[in-house]
């Protein structure tokens, strides 16, 4: 028979088709206002920890629907936002150790996640949420490079037994000082070999013989490169700790950084945790110099002076103990002794070797803590509101070595619990390799999301109304079953959506309605070439047969072509044009199938059977 397929067929269509149903499914159930409670390096949660949530909930008389505990997190799911954002401020408070981060949780049954089905994630447009825009200061970026060059360039002249009168950085680039001719043609050779990313010119002066060094056009490209990265490394690790659901982080142009996080209803500590570029240093305490003649304008060579954060100032040696870079895992808590908020660092493998080693030679004398954070405002100078950039350094904590410290030790000093929580998780996460600003912020409520998601739904929805009447109308019987295939088309585009978890968003909504319209064109192509085949005087069996397979040819071109389209965009867009791009490849694949297979395994089932069909009304 010309129109019948063979069983197997018609089972591959069946199965496709419920997968389909199975896999859109979750969509249409929404979410739980939810906490989601984790874990850091330092702590563990486990039952005893959910005994304690679910007490204190109770205690307050604050319901819950329903827990949910992994081996990193416990998501604790909600009735109201009301309960949700009581029930935050509550376990804040009692779980120092922990993330406690307002979420929204799927409402998808068991049964459906045990098949791992799982509904698309919403983006910031139709969800909520904050957009951020960073600018990375490359300047800053560069010029810690150079620092970093001061201090290797130093110890490798020490280490060749090469004399110098001063290595800093000037407003030239790095400023190497010597006394002759001869030590600093030396110097030049050395360096030269040792770092050959640095260009060297000589610049003597009347006292000296000097070597200016400065970054090559290479070296500074890959030190902004590698601060764009580090930094985007480091706000994901942010993010994480925040429990914020599928963040959108990604690089734009050379020194931006876009921040979507959909979802987010604490925007002020979302601004505050991913701008802030904390971080630590450990110095001693020069002993052997008055801080007074500090004060007076005397202070000492390899030595600097600090405010203390309790009030007065200190003298420390320039030379760092230990920076925030060895830093693992960061967990607040008290101090048992004093009872003051305090900060357990744990370190690395080599940043606990440099620190034993350090405080082995050091023990008995003071050593101080030197907290030090970037700070972005605006100030209204002659009449403008200027930014203005500046720098707080400060020591927070100054005690006495009582033994040789290692991999585990915490410092005091803090404010407050909460200035320990956030100093905890940014030191967890990582210091930002180059300051970052804010230059742009956007807020989307939820209240707008929902309103996005309704227009989005309608529109689709009326589109797909109107091409229905319209094909009922124009192609009578055939036009209906052009309109169940588009349904399908739909829902299979809608689960493999939610299958590959992607991120839907209002362009994403517009594939979707541009899928639509795009789908029936393949089901008007096979209909008037069956309708030509008809007029031709062909049986209506031999038409069918001929309008399905020699508008095949025709449909797959036109399809491959958008396709190829789709792709380009998705390759050389971003954002809101990915995820369109994204939608309408898929939305062509599911096309090809459910305006092909499934409408021609439809007709063959009215039709096929037919032996005598006299008459075709299309």
């Amino acid at each position: 028979m010309l129109n019948q397929y063979p069983l197997w067929k018609y089972l591959l269509i069946l199965c496709v088709v419920t997968a389909g149903v199975l896999y859109s499914a979750p969509n249409l159930y929404g979410e739980d206002p939810a906490l989601q409670i984790s874990a850091t390096r330092a702590t563990k949660l486990d039952a005893a920890t959910e005994d304690q949530v679910l007490g204190l909930l109770k205690q307050n008389t604050l319901a819950y629907k329903s827990t949910t505990r992994d081996a990193h997190s416990l998501l604790v799911r909600f009735n109201d936002t009301e309960t949700q954002i009581k029930a935050k401020d509550i376990l804040k408070d009692a779980l120092g150790g922990y993330v406690v981060a307002l979420n929204l949780a799927p409402a998808t049954p068991r049964w459906l996640t045990a098949l791992n089905a799982q509904p698309m994630y919403l983006g910031l447009d139709l969800r909520g949420g904050v957009h951020f825009l960073m600018e990375v200061d490359m300047d800053a970026a560069v010029g810690q490079a150079e620092e970093r060059y001061v201090s290797d360039v130093r110890t490798l002249l020490r280490n060749k037994k090469l004399r110098y009168l001063s290595i800093a950085r000037s407003s030239q680039g790095l400023e190497f000082k010597f006394r002759n001719q001869d030590e600093r043609d030396k110097a030049r050779d050395v360096v030269h070999n040792e770092y050959p990313a640095l260009v060297l010119t000589d610049a003597d002066s009347a006292d000296s013989f000097n070597l200016i060094a400065t970054l090559s056009n290479a070296e500074q490209r890959e030190v902004r490169k590698f601060a764009l990265q580090q930094n985007i490394t480091t706000l994901r690790n942010r993010v994480n700790e925040l429990g914020v659901a599928e963040p959108v982080i990604q690089q734009q142009g050379d020194s931006r950084i876009v921040v979507q996080l959909p979802g987010v209803q604490d925007t002020a500590r979302a601004k505050e945790i991913l701008g802030a570029t904390a971080t630590l240093e450990f110095r001693m305490v020069d002993e052997g110099h008055s801080v007074e003649e500090a004060l007076a304008g005397h202070v000492p060579a390899g030595a600097k002076l600090y405010k203390r954060r309790e009030g007065g100032h200190t003298l420390l040696k320039n030379q760092v103990m230990l920076t925030g870079d060895y830093i693992t895992d960061a967990a607040s808590g008290i101090e048992q002794q004093s009872g003051e908020s305090a900060v357990f660092i744990t370190l690395d493998g080599k940043g606990a070797g440099i620190f034993s080693n350090a405080t082995k030679e050091n023990v008995s004398k003071l050593m101080a803590v030197v907290f030090i954070e970037n700070k972005s405002e605006t100030r209204v100078i002659d009449g403008k509101p200027t930014k203005v950039k500046s720098k707080v350094e400060e020591v927070i904590n100054q005690a006495k070595i009582r033994e040789q410290l290692g991999k585990r030790f915490q410092i005091t000093g803090l404010d407050s619990s909460d200035e320990a929580r956030d100093l905890a998780l940014l030191l967890r996460a990582g210091a930002l390799t180059a300051p970052i600003e804010i230059v742009e912020e956007r807020t989307v409520g939820p209240s707008l999301g929902a309103e996005n998601i309704v227009k989005g739904f309608n529109s689709t929805m009326i589109g797909f109304a109107a091409i229905m009447i319209f094909m009922a109308i124009y192609y009578y019987s055939f036009g209906v079953i052009a309109s169940v295939a588009l349904g399908v088309n739909i829902l299979l585009l809608i689960a493999v959506l939610s299958m590959l978890q992607a991120t839907l968003t209002l362009p994403g909504i517009a594939g979707i309605a541009l899928t639509v319209g795009m789908a029936i064109d393949a089901n008007v192509l096979i209909y008037e070439r069956i309708r030509e085949e008809l007029r031709n005087g062909n049986s209506p069996q031999a038409s069918i047969n001929a309008g399905y397979d020699r508008a095949f040819v025709t449909i797959l071109d036109a399809n491959i072509t958008t396709l190829i389209a789709g792709f380009a965009l998705f390759m050389l867009g971003s954002g809101p044009i990915r995820g369109f791009a994204v939608t309408l490849c898929i939305g062509i694949l599911t096309t090809m199938f459910s305006a092909v297979m499934v409408s021609r395994s439809i007709v063959n089932l009215l039709y096929g059977r037919r032996r005598k069909l006299a008459k075709l009304v299309i």
